[in-house]
């Protein structure tokens, strides 16, 4: 059985100081489950705030980009070396990264490959716009960025990675897909892949998670289904009595 994991994306939001209140407010409901793999991933600058309250505790840490390069001229960017002084893992290819920052499948399986590198542990996002699901595009949308963002990668490293299904429409509208819904297109569009490329083994230890509005109203209704094994959370991380009712719901 796949251990069930939940990640916290906090996007834009929280100052080193809001950010050490809201950690420290949601620490006890993080702690009280022990058999879910929880992941804080703040902005940049409050990383190494939360990394010093969450030492020690089981709970990792993540950022929610990487450049690909061990350093040089790209201001604004971290390296993995950066990264991995604070933190375990790393969002890669998130749709808005996609969206507004031009990221490609190139550009994530780049990045990608360098987290595998420095022994990160990396959260790969794919999933389709709302103009895409409409025109029926989701599964060839999807394929794609898993074929060409996970390309090249061995089958030991495959089952380091964890991906993150969330259908574009559903992030931050209220309109989350179904359980049944999203557990269908992980199968056939996320685990056949992973089949493919890597074998039935490897694609079965392969952590699927699902985002898109999920809140503590609703994670049960996809945590129940036999292809998602979590949740990255972007709105509802941010509310301390939310989160960790959450990852409660994941609970082995």
């Amino acid at each position: 059985m796949r251990k069930p994991f939940v990640a916290a994306n906090w996007k834009m939001n929280k100052t080193a100081a809001e950010a050490r209140e809201l950690v420290s407010a949601m620490l006890p409901g993080l702690q009280s489950v022990t058999t879910v793999e929880r992941v804080i991933c703040p902005p940049a600058t409050t990383v190494p705030a939360v990394s010093e309250i969450l030492s020690g505790t089981g709970i990792g840490v993540g950022t929610q980009n990487m450049h690909w390069e061990e350093n040089g001229a790209y201001t604004g960017e971290l390296s993995p070396e950066m990264v991995k002084e604070f933190c375990e893992y790393v969002i890669l290819g998130h749709s808005e990264r996609r969206a507004y920052f031009a990221e490609t499948d190139e550009t994530v399986n780049k990045k990608l490959k360098a987290a595998l590198a420095h022994d990160l542990i990396p959260i790969v996002c794919v999933g389709e716009t709302l103009e895409e699901n409409e025109a029926g595009k989701t599964d060839e949308v999807v394929i794609r960025e898993i074929k060409e963002g996970l390309k090249d990668i061995s089958k030991t490293d495959a089952v380091k990675i964890v991906i993150a299904y969330e259908p574009i429409w559903a992030i931050g509208t209220g309109k989350a897909a179904t359980g049944d819904l999203a557990n269908d297109v992980i199968a056939r569009t996320i685990r056949v892949p992973l089949k493919e490329m890597f074998g039935e083994d490897v694609a079965g230890q392969i952590r699927v998670l699902y985002g898109g509005s999920v809140k503590s109203s609703n994670a049960a209704e996809f945590f129940n289904q036999p292809e998602i094994d979590g949740a990255l959370v972007g709105g509802a991380s941010l509310k301390a009595d939310d989160f960790p009712k959450i990852i409660k719901a994941a609970e082995l």
